[in-house]
């Protein structure tokens, strides 16, 4: 192999493997029992998309929701989802789950 190939390919691959780990989004767990989210605040840094993985621990289903993020999803009982949320400004996103609004509350603080 030429030096030059040797080199084209080696900055192809640091390339690759900088990218990868550039476009990995922070991933947070919010958990789901007795009807209430665990941690009740979740803190992000303003401006990066993030992947939070809502475990509902509870025997029943639970939608998240949360107008402020723009995001709704069903969670069945002892499932797991995926929602992404970001990137945010600076401030604080309230999120509820709608099955039962008197004790299933949360917040997002982005900083």
């Amino acid at each position: 192999m030429t030096r030059l190939r040797f080199f084209v390919l080696s900055l192809l691959t640091v390339g690759v493997m900088a990218g990868s780990a550039v476009a990995a989004e922070p991933e947070l767990l919010l958990v789901i029992k007795n009807h209430q989210f665990e941690p009740g605040e979740l803190k992000v840094l303003a401006g990066q998309r993030v992947k939070l993985v809502v475990h509902n621990q509870d025997a029943t289903p639970e939608e998240f929701e949360s107008h402020s993020l723009n995001r709704e999803k069903v969670i069945p009982a002892g499932a797991k989802a995926t929602i992404y949320i970001g990137p945010l400004k600076p401030g604080r996103y309230s999120f509820i789950g709608e099955y039962n609004e008197a004790t299933a509350k949360g917040v997002v603080v982005a900083e």
